[in-house]
């Protein structure tokens, strides 16, 4: 599995096209592989957000291939608790880390 990004290092940006067909800026902030599966997960962020609050984070199932990326929304309610709990699980890990 891979761990939360390293803030030090460069964000990585990837740009989804939105309903309008617009490309919109996201920060990857995490991503991973399930065990025993050739699943891989990306979980990311948008660059610009219209509020204060905080940002929503996005979950998807992702296949890479050469330089091509595809995405595919998660859309299997089982599946989709899986992802939650990884993406929750890596957090308190790289929150425990960081407070080393």
């Amino acid at each position: 599995m891979t761990k939360a990004t390293d803030p030090i290092e460069e964000p990585e940006l990837i740009y989804i096209p939105d309903e309008e067909g617009n490309e919109e800026e996201f920060e990857v902030v995490m991503k991973f592989e399930v065990d025993n599966s050739d699943k891989k997960y990306m979980l990311v962020v948008p660059t610009e957000s219209d509020s204060e609050e905080e940002d929503e984070v996005y979950a998807f199932r992702y296949e890479e291939e050469e330089d091509d990326l595809k995405l595919y929304t998660i859309e299997d309610e089982e599946e989709w608790n899986m992802v939650e709990e990884t993406f929750n699980t890596l957090l308190a890990e790289q929150e425990e880390e960081d407070s080393k």
